[in-house]
Formats: structure tokens, sequence, C-alpha cells
């Protein structure tokens, strides 16, 4: 997804106008929506300080916003082809059932074991029924805060 559309999708569900997230990120009531309408329809994009103001308006990380261009398989599959080159996430099998690992000689290893398993316990306490959608949605938009970690563009 583009940025834009991360905006929008954060956006709608935080039930905000343009107007609204337009002025809360300091546009003027005059373009406030005319400059997030651009912003979503990808016309024009965001500079970082008006990145890092969105994702505080919406209550997101940064990083929430900047995702790679996944709207297709073939934007998807090299995503994960970059993700294997830096990060070790290998395409494999464990009995028989398709799934990602992690090569654990990887120089980040550890980084990405710690994620994954805070990931991994957040959806089983969503699954079972110890934390709503809406907690759970929150905790992955907002990632690391609460992690004890800061929010960063670069691989720590």
């Amino acid at each position: 997804m583009a940025i834009g559309e991360r905006i929008r999708f954060f956006r709608m569900l935080r039930g905000m106008t343009q107007k609204g997230l337009g002025v809360l990120i300091g546009f003027s009531e005059q373009t406030a929506d005319v400059r997030v309408a651009q912003y979503e329809s990808g016309t024009r994009t965001p500079k970082e300080k008006y990145v890092d103001n969105l994702a505080g308006a919406l209550e997101v990380s940064p990083l929430a916003l900047n995702v790679p261009d996944i709207d297709s398989y073939n934007g998807l599959i090299h995503t994960l082809f970059a993700c294997e080159d830096i990060y070790g996430l290998k395409a494999d099998s464990v009995d028989g059932v398709l799934c990602l690992t992690l090569d654990k000689y990887n120089s980040n290893y550890a980084s990405m074991f710690e994620m994954i398993h805070n990931w991994q316990q957040k959806a089983e306490m969503f699954a079972n029924g110890e934390i709503t959608k809406e907690e759970y949605d929150a905790w992955r938009y907002s990632y690391p805060r609460g992690e004890g970690k800061r929010f960063t563009t670069r691989r720590d």
C-alpha cells in the first residue's frame, strides 16, 4: 500500500475527516482538506516532518505509514526477497506446511526473533480473547512503541 492509501486507511479507522487531520498536523483550515486529499490520492507525497506529524495524529508509528509497495503479488514477493537478503527470513516447510522461518546464522536473527515472537504472542492473546481486535490493532500499528524501543526507519 502506498503512503497515501495508508494515511486514508488510518484516517478512516480513526473516524477523522481530511480537514480534521490536516488541521491537526498544522495546515490552515483553508488548505487542510486539500493537502490531505493530495496525500491520499498520491498527487503529493508528505515531507518527513509531515509523516511524523501524521503518524502522531493518527496514533501510529511512522513505519506503519511508510510501508513498501505490497499492493501486488510481485511487489510483495520482492519485499520478501529483500527480507531474506537483509534479515534472514526464508521460505520453508514444516511438517508439510509452507511457512516463513528465520536463518539463525543471520546477524539479525536475535532482533528478528524478538519482534516476530512479540507479534506471535499478541496474535495468540487476540485469538484467545485476552485482548480485543482494537487492542491488537493498536499494538500492531504503533509497534515498537510499548516494547521499550524507539521508532526508527533504519535497521538497528
